[in-house]
């Protein structure tokens, strides 16, 4: 092990995620020979085999799994390590890594924004998914901060609130419903809904409040993204329950509109999340701690609109 190198590691570490020497090597602009060779030489220093070949593919050996996780923990101390060091120096620098629900693509670039331009040495990588897909990655640890409004029940986790996300009742600006005031929570049963997949945050929302009212509603059309629904609903397809943060201020003027029904907006909030006993590094604490000023700022200058 002492022959081993970092270099090597590194080397190592692409061929295991991507359990392809040719894919490592396009990740880290090496030759495939190259990356054959500086894994068998730490095959070599380690005395075991590190791979097994079944056809194209590479699975890791007993050996392989123990050291891709020990790389892991070595890059991930090496990172911390370069990111306390700029921060002795006075400045951030470092990697972000965010895991986002896709409802936030609406109001997080434009927090993330003026964050860049404060710490312009900071790199980050956003993923934009469904709500499964983030508390999957939540649950293996890959990012620094999860932004979501749905809470997992099944993982020590801790949450912090920093923004609203009232979840309104949206339809055509012509539907006859449009402009009414107070509508009775029956009335809306009445129409025929467009709704995200079973399992949203959102649909939860909403089916809660009508489990609490013995009601029920139709549904037409089941989407998995807000602007297919939104689409849906200008088409004139039926309403729908979203986010307020779907209807952005440039679209104050779209063929959308909000309708005054009893019981909305139902109030949730958006939540920077990560694993409990998690220590956040110190460009993800910097961010977490713009997070709970710049998020109210940004609703105090109507950039993001809530109500």
């Amino acid at each position: 092990m002492i022959h081993a190198t970092l270099h090597q590691f590194k080397v190592f570490e692409a061929t295991a995620r991507h359990g392809s020497f040719t894919r490592a090597a396009e990740e880290l602009y090496l030759t495939q020979p190259t990356v054959s060779m500086q894994v068998k030489q730490l095959t070599k220093s380690i005395g075991l085999p590190l791979f097994e070949q079944v056809g194209k593919r590479l699975y890791l050996t007993d050996a392989g799994r123990e050291l891709f996780t020990t790389c892991k923990e070595i890059f991930h101390q090496l990172e911390q390590l370069e990111m306390t060091v700029a921060d002795l120096k006075g400045m951030k620098q470092g990697k972000l890594r965010l895991a986002v629900i896709t409802t936030a693509k609406y109001f997080l670039p434009r927090l993330l924004g003026p964050f860049c331009q404060k710490y312009p040495g900071v790199d980050i990588s956003l993923i934009v998914t469904n709500h499964e897909r983030v508390i999957d990655r939540l649950a293996n640890n890959q990012d620094d901060l999860y932004v979501m409004s749905q809470l997992p029940s099944n993982l020590d986790i801790k949450a912090h609130p920093f923004l609203d996300n009232p979840l309104v009742v949206i339809a055509h600006r012509d539907h006859p419903l449009a402009g009414q005031k107070d509508i009775p929570l029956t009335r809306l049963c009445e129409e025929t809904f467009i709704m995200r997949e079973p399992g949203s945050g959102t649909r939860r929302a909403f089916q809660k409040l009508l489990d609490e009212h013995d009601l029920d509603v139709k549904v037409r059309l089941e989407l998995g993204s807000n602007e297919a629904i939104k689409q849906a609903i200008a088409g004139g397809l039926g309403i729908s329950v979203l986010s307020r943060h779907t209807l952005t201020p440039e679209g104050s003027n779209s063929e959308l509109t909000m309708l005054d029904v009893q019981g909305f907006p139902i109030q949730r909030q958006w939540y920077a999340v990560h694993l409990a006993g998690k220590q956040l590094s110190v460009v993800a604490n910097t961010f977490f701690e713009y997070l709970q000023v710049a998020a109210p700022e940004l609703v105090e200058k109507g950039t993001v609109t809530i109500a």
